[in-house]
């Protein structure tokens, strides 16, 4: 091959490499995931609680803020999920002709929730939002602790 079509090849060659070397410096972003709560709270991400630690960080540790108005926990006021005025709306959710569980009591409810979330979804709320990865993260001991801290939680106890 003479010098004259050498050239034009080597060209085109270190143009393709230049442009795979600049292409690899700068990896296209990848799309943004959908922002949801269930996004933000990965099992990964919500480290193991076992119980032993204050009410208030047991709540913060497990993810509930995010999503749940928590009387009495400090930056509980999620939106997403509803309000955990278990004391007030507990009794009500139990009576409900919808409510497909098998708790009586509202320390049960609770329990209930966490571990099977898709057997009572509140009014107003979208369905398929409460994690049903939870009950994994929770030991029996914190979730004990929840459902009493909860059970007692009512209407008077955000005013």
């Amino acid at each position: 091959m003479s010098e004259r079509s050498i050239t034009p090849l080597i060209v085109v060659v270190l143009l393709l490499g230049t442009l795979l070397a600049l292409r690899s410096l700068n990896p296209p972003a990848p799309p943004p995931l959908p922002v949801s709560p269930v996004t933000v709270l990965a099992p990964e991400m919500v480290p193991l609680v076992t119980g032993n630690e204050p009410i208030a960080e047991i709540f913060t540790r497990a993810g509930c803020p995010v999503c749940h108005l928590v009387p009495g926990i400090p930056g509980a006021d999620g939106r997403v999920g509803p309000p955990l005025l278990l004391a007030t709306t507990g009794p009500v959710r139990l009576a409900d002709p919808s409510y497909r569980g098998q708790a009586k009591t509202v320390h049960d409810y609770v329990v209930e929730s966490v571990l099977e979330p898709g057997l009572f979804i509140a009014p107003g709320y979208p369905s398929d939002t409460m994690p049903t990865w939870y009950g994994a993260k929770l030991s029996a001991r914190a979730l004990e602790k929840i459902a009493s801290y909860l059970e007692r939680q009512g209407m008077s106890a955000t005013q």
